[in-house]
């Protein structure tokens, strides 16, 4: 096993990756290192985030066929939640490792499964979603991109849907290595491609070294 784990591996080769110009590739390499053996799998988890569960729950959110996207989705746990809402949900991943790991873990539970990057997304996913759901995705990548990663993020609502973004909240202290907390302006950057702000909550969460949390929710008009 790698030394320290799946984290410390994801921070040197985030770290490599991004001075090397190549602010992606390093997704690649640590699921592919978790397939392999060398580290524990990165991310893996089995159940939906808690702050995207609460949400739903708060808001009575019902698939009934229409569709829905989970940007980053690794392993696919938030993916697989919407599908047992009732949406036909689609999760991409710029790891093709994770994608493959998705498919397997949740084969014919009707959840599709594509590898995509969010800085270059199909023309055919544009404005083409009727629930959009960012969970930490964005704050993996520096600035550039992630300015252009926020926008589109955006334009994958389609008209009248609704975008939920889960993120780290910035508190003004300095990171390195990913993942970088989102500023507020930030988090106003998703709503660059027309969507409307519907609440934006600052919440704190036990545990860990990154407690504050920023949980955003936008519509866009039909």
């Amino acid at each position: 096993m790698t030394s320290g784990g799946w984290d410390p591996q994801g921070d040197r080769l985030a770290a490599r990756a991004i001075a090397a110009g190549d602010t992606t590739g390093w997704f690649e390499e640590l699921y592919a290192g978790g397939v392999r053996g060398e580290v524990d799998m990165p991310w893996d988890r089995t159940f939906p985030h808690p702050l995207l569960a609460e949400w739903a729950e708060r808001e009575g959110v019902r698939g009934a066929g229409r569709r829905a996207v989970v940007t980053g989705c690794g392993l696919g746990a938030d993916a697989e939640f919407l599908t047992g809402l009732g949406f036909r949900a689609l999760g991409f991943d710029v790891a093709e490792s994770a994608i493959k790991v998705a498919r397997d873990r949740h084969r014919g539970s009707g959840t599709e499964y594509a590898v995509g990057d969010l800085l270059d997304p199909p023309a055919d996913w544009i404005h083409a979603f009727d629930l959009v759901v960012d969970v930490i995705t964005v704050q993996a990548l520096p600035e550039p991109p992630r300015h252009t990663a926020i926008v589109n993020v955006g334009r994958l609502v389609a008209p009248g849907g609704t975008l939920l973004v889960i993120a780290y909240r910035s508190d003004g202290s300095t990171y390195v290595v990913p993942p970088w907390p989102l500023t507020r302006a930030e988090i106003d950057a998703y709503g660059t491609d027309g969507l409307v702000p519907v609440r934006i909550e600052e919440l704190t969460i036990d545990g860990g070294d990154l407690t504050a949390r920023w949980r955003a929710e936008f519509h866009r008009p039909h």
